[in-house]
């Protein structure tokens, strides 16, 4: 049995395929302590990727937003004490433009944007004369995260060369429910959502044309602003509002994030599962949760673990 102590990276997560993903990507599950701290009541699981030793946590079911993923971090923060890096991996809603061809199934990672930390509230912002003006502020990711980064977006780089992201998508070969969908439609702004949870009544002429893709990795990666909030987005003018504001640069938008930043600094790694309008739906929600949890597998392998 596995120590408190033992324990060096804290990974968090909000929904139940989150957190299944998250446990396919370790090497080795560890039994970890018998007994629950009083007042946590996170669920966990953990385990080893390579050297390190990991809690990966689940809120409790149906509860979501800032609120929950900050109880979920000073919970485990408490029952955990030597846990040195945190990161956030599941899924969200992709901002793509002209410029940041985001497509479903893709990965967001929060860095530092010009006075933006990686990750925004837009609950602590308003707008003025057209513009966002900062009312809050949440802290950037560890520096040791960060630090990684440019070794990973290396090797993502050069797939015939370092395969580890593929590789790891493997694991969930024999799962259907993680299997890549095959539809990935972006609705224009201005078209409308007709029907219920598909978009069979849809008017195929709004979409947005875009070329196939040639490369040969699983998804591509983009790095930038996360912005987070309590509420669901579901409006794509919204959507481009934020991603075509310069100072802000979103990429993607969830629910959890801002809840953690200030209290359990991580990086976010979230996998696109929708484009924040009405035509989105549920059937990318295990394949975006699969490719951010093979993301954090690959940083990891990357971090060197703590001297014991």
């Amino acid at each position: 049995m596995a120590s408190r102590e033992s324990f060096n990276i804290g990974w968090v997560c909000a929904l139940s395929e989150e957190y299944e993903a998250a446990c396919a990507m370790l090497d080795e599950k560890l039994e970890g302590p018998d007994l629950a701290e009083e007042g946590d009541d996170n669920t966990y699981c953990f385990g080893r990727i390579g050297e390190h030793r990991i809690v990966i946590a689940c809120p409790v079911s149906g509860r979501y937003g800032t609120t929950s993923a900050t109880r979920t971090g000073q919970d485990m923060i408490r029952s955990f004490p030597h846990i040195r890096l945190g990161l956030m991996v599941g899924i969200g809603g992709g901002a793509p433009t002209p410029e940041k061809d985001i497509r479903l199934g893709d990965v967001v990672v929060s860095v530092p944007y010009k006075t933006e930390g990686g990750v925004v509230q837009f609950d602590l912002r308003k707008q003025i004369d057209g513009k966002f003006q900062r009312i809050g502020h949440l802290n950037s990711p560890p520096t040791q995260l960060l630090g990684a980064l440019p070794e990973v977006i290396r090797r993502h780089n050069y797939p015939n060369k370092f395969s580890g992201i593929d590789e790891h998508l493997k694991r969930f070969d024999n799962d259907p429910r993680f299997r890549r969908p095959d539809v990935d439609r972006l609705f224009r702004s201005d078209s409308e959502h007709l029907g219920g949870k598909t978009c069979a009544g849809c008017d195929l002429n709004g979409l947005v044309v875009r070329q196939p893709r040639t490369s040969p990795r699983a998804f591509e990666a983009f790095y930038g602003t996360i912005a987070s909030s309590n509420s669901v987005i579901k409006d794509p003018k919204l959507r481009d509002l934020y991603a075509n504001d310069p100072e802000l640069n979103v990429l993607c938008f969830e629910m959890e994030a801002a809840g953690l930043m200030n209290d359990f600094p991580c990086l976010v790694i979230r996998g696109i599962c929708d484009y924040c309008d009405l035509h989105k739906n549920d059937d990318w929600h295990y394949y975006a949760a699969a490719t951010a949890a093979a993301y954090a597998r690959e940083l990891l392998c990357v971090i060197k673990p703590p001297r014991r």
